[in-house]
């Protein structure tokens, strides 16, 4: 059995790997970089399930980063527990072959009541007076406490929002080292967003070269750290990021329609997925199209087909294909074209869109929205006006964090199709070059790879070889 780490670089591709990335390159010279054929659709949690149960999405159920929970009549993003991942996890897996094997989960997603030895997660608090206040879940729980008295309070405002950068990740990575120096895990999961997020306010083509060096300082610590400890290191990422110029708002379509239903709240619109004919779900360049009248099917197929920016629409036939043929997924799922992405703007008049739609609010927001990675422009004096807001929620006041822009256009980078081995795609990166039969993989291939560097004589089935 092999110690080993697996640093997983979000947004990483082999055009991103260069002069800007010095460490990685040098350590690269001696490497074999994989080409990963992307998940679909190619999104954090579908990605790392693929690559933690050896499964597709129609098996383990991870059909995006959210969907509609049809018994609740809910729309749920981001929700944490990992009894929602079907099937049997790498972890177990691994244990199942040497009982005295040990993994630590460093922020990948789905990372709560998990069977694997220890973990790491972002989870805020949410007092009842409207604040968040940043904080972990640890496994185990003492662990919390730990790291944030030597490393300070996890800096979620920086793992997310108009501040994200590079603090939440180098935060990440030294919790990372923490968690193998007290417990010395076997395999080490860890996950290095930084990229991800100026890929996305900016596009691929304005990278900035700081974003790169930064991560691959970051990269460099903990490959001269585990290393250091005799553990093989293995760089991956879950996509790549295309440039984008049209946000398509396909719940405002299927508005015009009369097939969404919405609620008055306040003065507000909300959307009443329960009560719509059809609504989309949307998932970056990828939109679930739940349509709760059947007899209208057909009709709402053809709407969305005619959308600009719509480059396919899946029905369960395509669905099969793509292995995503889930309960929890869409009816129809729609695929962007790869200049285009879809929001989960559903209202007409901004006057009247939900409170929520101006703040960072992952959870009761109807789909995946990277305008919260920026500040309203139209705000004259942000560091005043955030400010003033923050001294009134400490005053104990409630106060409304309305700073997120309501204009789709500033997103300039985004990702969910699946792309195929090229230099725009996933990688997987390792010294262990016999450990690699070729160097086009597909997603659940990672699976299989990663229990080859813990055990060499390892099966394609997860069995050892005699």
């Amino acid at each position: 059995m092999h110690k080993t780490a697996v640093l997983n670089v979000v947004g990483l591709t082999p055009s991103l790997i260069g002069d800007a990335m010095p460490a990685l390159s040098a350590w690269m010279r001696d490497a074999t970089l994989a080409r990963i054929k992307s998940s679909f659709p190619a999104v954090t949690c579908s990605a790392q399930s693929d690559y933690l149960t050896g499964t597709y999405p129609d098996q383990h159920g991870i059909v995006g980063n959210g969907w509609y929970a049809r018994e609740d009549a809910e729309i749920r993003f981001w929700k944490q527990s990992n009894h929602l991942v079907h099937g049997r996890k790498i972890w177990e897996t691994a244990r199942g072959l040497d009982p005295s094997f040990t993994c630590a989960n460093l922020f990948w997603w789905f990372n709560m009541y998990s069977t694997v030895d220890y973990s790491v997660t972002p989870r805020p608090m949410y007092p009842a007076d409207g604040r968040k206040i940043p904080d972990v879940y640890t496994a185990p729980g003492s662990l919390r406490d730990e790291l944030q008295s030597q490393l300070g309070t996890f800096p979620l405002f920086e793992f997310w929002g108009p501040r994200a950068g590079i603090r939440s990740t180098r935060w990440i990575a030294d919790a990372a080292m923490l968690v193998n120096r007290r417990f010395n895990p076997t395999l080490t999961l860890i996950y290095l967003p930084h990229l991800d997020y100026n890929l996305q306010r900016l596009g691929p083509g304005a990278a900035a070269t700081n974003d790169l060096r930064e991560v691959d300082a970051v990269c460099a610590d903990l490959i001269r750290y585990y290393e250091s400890h005799g553990a093989r290191v293995i760089v991956l990422s879950e996509y790549g990021i295309r440039e984008v110029s049209r946000p398509i708002h396909l719940n405002r379509v299927l508005r015009q329609h009369g097939l969404i239903a919405v609620r008055d709240e306040l003065g507000h619109e909300i959307l009443d997925p329960g009560a719509s004919a059809a609504f989309a779900v949307a998932d970056h360049q990828v939109a679930h199209v739940y349509v709760n009248d059947r007899a209208k099917l057909n009709d709402v197929r053809a709407i969305l087909e005619r959308v600009t920016g719509v480059e396919a629409v899946l029905g369960e036939a395509e669905k099969q294909l793509a292995h995503i043929a889930h309960e929890r997924a869409g009816d129809l799922i729609a695929v962007s074209e790869p200049n285009s992405w879809f929001t989960y703007y559903f209202w007409d008049d901004d006057a009247r869109a939900p409170d929520f739609a101006r703040t960072v609010e992952i959870h009761r927001k109807p789909g995946y929205d990277p305008v919260e990675l920026f500040l309203d422009p139209a705000i004259r004096i942000p560091p005043l006006s955030v400010g003033w807001k923050l001294a009134k929620r400490k005053a104990g006041l409630r106060s409304l964090l309305d700073v997120i822009p309501l204009d789709a256009t500033l997103v300039k980078g985004s990702h969910g199709r699946q792309t195929d081995w090229d230099e725009e795609g996933p990688v997987f990166i390792t010294k262990n070059k016999d450990l690699m039969a070729s160097t086009t993989i597909g997603p659940i291939d990672v699976h299989a790879l990663i229990l080859r560097h813990l055990y060499e004589r390892v099966r394609d089935d997860g069995g050892l070889l005699r």
